[in-house]
């Protein structure tokens, strides 16, 4: 059985997780999966390691999915060799110190659990190919995320509407564009990332962009007009090749999520949105579905339109629902008195 150096420190006293000096925000450690390996390599894995850490990576049916994996996984590495810890002989505890140290980031429940969800699947293909012996990650409690409730801060139209405006008259063409498709289309930051020259096209009278979407699928989405005008100007007088990236950067690789991060922050700010610092990619998917559910467009629509598969998570993103002056009692009550009057007469 390959195992990893054993580096633990003799245990002379308690040490807190924040005191190991690992940061667990920021910029990931490993940023690809061919990163991840060279984390593992300079960590000192064996090559049955490496093996099995390439067919867990290649498992994952999309590149998003295997470089999301590879990301999340990456700091728990980071924070093995922060403290000491061979990953392939961690225990229970150190999985837990972990949770407490990702807790005390503040980082969203939903970032925290993804992350324990990635270690913990690294360890069940590790303990498959019979290089560790257990997963310290099994049985643990992970963050509960309520269906009810999206944490995620959005724009009001008006709000959108400014920062749009903004970047159309003060930033690139290329920022343009992307904020506008992000505002759109509801694509999640990475599908609309690795969107290419071919997946752009026509269907039914309809500009449209073919996004790859979890499971290695492609959805069709609308562009609206808005949308079409700010890509058009964006490529305007480029020669393109089909598989060229429409979001590039100036080496022809698609900007990266960090970047798109930093990005909306700063055009956001520069735009005099109040909670600019509090603003993220998703954070314009957000503002996508409240917008459409508030003016009363059917769940079923926008579920649809966010690629959601269960309409509770749709949900999450009406923030007047349960509000009073929506209640279908209104509604009955309009049905009921034409009912009424055609009863009189």
């Amino acid at each position: 059985m390959e195992m990893l150096p054993a580096v633990r420190p003799a245990e002379t006293a308690v040490e807190r997780p924040s005191e190991r000096g690992v940061s667990l925000r920021g910029t990931p450690p490993a940023s690809t999966p061919t990163a991840l390996l060279e984390l593992l390599a300079d960590a000192g894995a064996g090559p049955d390691v490496l093996k099995a850490t390439r067919s867990w990576i290649a498992k994952r049916p999309s590149e998003h999915s295997r470089t999301a994996y590879a990301k999340d996984a990456a700091w728990w590495l980071a924070f093995c060799a922060a403290a000491g810890v061979d990953p392939t002989r961690a225990r229970s505890t150190d999985a837990d110190d972990y949770e407490t140290a990702l807790r005390a980031t503040g980082l969203a429940k939903a970032t925290r659990g993804r992350r324990l969800a990635a270690a913990s699947s690294w360890y069940t293909y590790l303990v498959r190919a019979d290089v560790a012996d257990r997963n310290p990650f099994e049985g643990m409690e992970r963050p509960s995320v309520s269906a009810d409730d999206s944490p995620t801060r959005g724009l009001t139209p008006k709000q959108l509407a400014t920062l749009l405006a903004y970047a159309r008259e003060h930033e690139s063409t290329r920022t343009y564009a992307l904020l506008t498709t992000l505002a759109t289309t509801a694509g999640r930051i990475g599908s609309v990332l690795a969107l290419t020259y071919k997946g752009l096209g026509h269907d039914q009278g309809h500009r449209v962009a073919d996004l790859v979407v979890k499971g290695d699928k492609a959805k069709r989405v609308v562009l609206v007009p808005l949308a079409v005008e700010a890509i058009d100007a964006h490529l305007d007088g480029r020669q393109l090749r089909p598989d060229d990236y429409v979001f590039a950067t100036r080496t022809g690789r698609p900007m990266d999520e960090p970047a798109a991060f930093r990005l909306i922050r700063r055009v956001a700010k520069a735009a005099g949105i109040p909670h600019h610092d509090a603003l993220s990619p998703h954070s314009l998917r957000h503002s996508y579905a409240t917008a459409l559910l508030d003016k009363g467009v059917p769940l079923a629509d926008v579920q649809d339109a966010m690629g959601h598969a269960d309409p509770r998570t749709t949900r999450r993103y009406d923030r007047a629902a349960g509000k009073l002056h929506r209640s279908p009692s209104y509604r009955m009550q309009e049905e009921l008195a034409k009912a009424m009057e055609t009863a009189g007469h």
